[in-house]
């Protein structure tokens, strides 16, 4: 990232790269498991529809819902032109959610929903049986940022146990190993 990155151009990059790993997908994978336990492929795209659609409600900002089961290329595509116009236009809107207080609508978004999109590429590759390369300065970034709050994190649910790794492994090796996902799964084996 540089300087002149913001909300907007950080979420139009990773929903970028996202949405070609949807559109790669045919029908028939949708039903694949994931490295996130419990998950299909399907999960991973209903999961990052329908959760920043309620979160977005704290400012007023009320998205229709979107048929991800029925149709999860055309669901995600409409979801991301909703959130990008939002980031491209804030207009001041504040959203207030009582586990994060208050803040500006687009720092909101880039805080708490770009970052997951990035972190479930890797989530929705692995379950189509591709490989994605994270970048290793930003997962190590990412690692640093969590690793302090990890009780936090466990606590929340939202991680399962961390997975062993040697300590040499690449940055992205560890943070996914750190947020609780097999480094080595592979579609069909199952989460770890």
């Amino acid at each position: 990232m540089t300087a002149t990155d913001g909300p907007a151009q950080r979420h139009a990059s990773d929903a970028a790269r996202f949405t070609e790993l949807v559109e790669s997908a045919s029908v028939g994978v949708w039903a694949r498991p994931s490295p996130v336990a419990g998950w299909t492929a399907l999960d991973v795209v209903g999961h990052l529809v329908e959760w920043s659609r309620g979160f977005l409600a704290g400012a007023g900002i009320e998205l229709a819902a979107l048929p991800v089961e029925a149709d999860p290329a055309g669901a995600w595509t409409q979801h991301v032109a909703d959130i990008q116009s939002i980031l491209d236009d804030p207009d001041g809107r504040m959203l207030s959610n009582p586990h994060t207080g208050s803040m500006p609508v687009d720092v909101a978004i880039d805080r708490f929903y770009t970052g997951d999109i990035w972190m479930h590429s890797w989530d929705l590759a692995r379950a189509l049986g591709r490989e994605i390369d994270l970048g290793d300065q930003r997962c190590s970034d990412a690692l640093a940022a969590i690793q302090p709050i990890e009780q936090l994190l466990r606590d929340s649910g939202q991680y399962g146990p961390a997975v062993l790794v040697p300590d040499d492994a690449s940055p992205q090796t560890r943070l996914v190993a750190f947020i609780g996902r097999d480094p080595a799964w592979q579609p069909g084996r199952g989460p770890a």
